[in-house]
């Protein structure tokens, strides 16, 4: 009894040292910013606005749950989708520096709201209306002369949810939702894809001209190149990816990087493909962790019944 009260005692103590110096820097350091769950209805978007912006913002996403209600038509919504695909399409040119996505997986990765935003404001509905005096200036500014009245904008997002909403794998929707901006050299991806191969060293050379070409593109809409993440997921926690990827307003004000609208299934497969290339071990770890305790755990129980032997005669 006397070995395991005094292992009580330096677990006691190691736990009080822990918690109460590793939460509490940590909550100096980083401000607790709450997530809403991947639901973009607007409300942390007024509550962080300034006093000046916040009944625009309140009007504009009173707008987009309006929207929200009316049953769109998806035969309608076809017609519309097509003036989309006059810049969301392969090969696509760089507009203000960074490609447009392409839509084919965009019912399955991004939420009905968000859709409905982005289509009304692009600025507005990414957060990033700070940097646009005239929301026109917007690289997708012009998306807001082609659906003019809701019942069309209802009806785009309709057909987007019922056309393009196909099982989407992890690395496509990091492609979709992250790649256009954000380079991951541990998986040879820059911002224009998969790195090919190449026989001839002009080839390499050409392409990496291009590849400059398209970050310092980036580097232009967004001030500076966005960072690599090929280890993200383990330099940051994943309350912090979360609420980051969700709103980068709330844990980096003033940011140029834009909401990208993920749902919540949307950012499940974009968290698995980060792990993928930057955790690639994490499976096999967690599968052998159980073992390792159990190991510690048979050891400790030896350890205590081989020194109560050797002890037996000095109590």
């Amino acid at each position: 009894m006397r070995e395991l009260k005094i292992l009580a005692i330096v677990v006691f103590f190691t736990l009080v040292t822990y918690y109460g110096v590793e939460p509490f820097a940590h909550s100096k350091m980083h401000k607790h910013v709450e997530g809403h769950g991947f639901v973009y209805d607007g409300t942390a978007d007024v509550e962080q606005a300034s006093d000046e912006k916040k009944e625009t913002k309140k009007a504009f996403w009173n707008d987009v749950n309006e929207i929200a209600k009316l049953e769109g038509n998806v035969a309608a919504g076809e017609a519309g989708f097509a003036m989309c695909m006059g810049c969301h399409m392969d090969g696509a040119v760089a507009m203000g520096g960074v490609v447009p996505p392409s839509l084919e997986h965009a019912g399955a990765l991004y939420d009905k709201k968000y859709l409905i935003a982005v289509v009304k404001n692009p600025a507005m509905a990414m957060n990033t209306d700070h940097k646009f005096a005239d929301p026109m200036m917007h690289p997708m500014g012009p998306v807001m002369t082609m659906f003019m009245d809701n019942q069309s904008i209802a009806d785009v997002v309709a057909y987007l949810k019922a056309k393009k909403a196909g099982e989407v794998t992890p690395k496509e929707a990091f492609t979709d939702a992250c790649s256009r901006c954000h380079a991951m050299r541990y998986a040879k991806m820059t911002q224009l894809g998969d790195t090919p191969t190449f026989k001839y060293e002009k080839d390499a050379l050409a392409y990496k001209i291009n590849v400059l070409d398209a970050q310092d593109g980036v580097k232009g809409y967004m001030g500076k190149l966005p960072p690599d993440l090929s280890i993200i997921i383990r330099a940051r926690s994943e309350h912090f990816l979360e609420t980051f990827i969700e709103n980068p307003q709330t844990q980096l004000p003033g940011t140029s990087m834009p909401r990208v609208g993920l749902n919540e299934e949307g950012y499940e497969k974009v968290k698995e493909f980060l792990t993928e290339i930057g955790d690639p071990s994490k499976p096999k770890r967690e599968a052998v962790g159980p073992y390792v305790i159990l190991f510690f755990v048979v050891f400790a129980f030896l350890a205590f019944l081989w020194k109560k032997y050797q002890w037996r005669d000095l109590h």
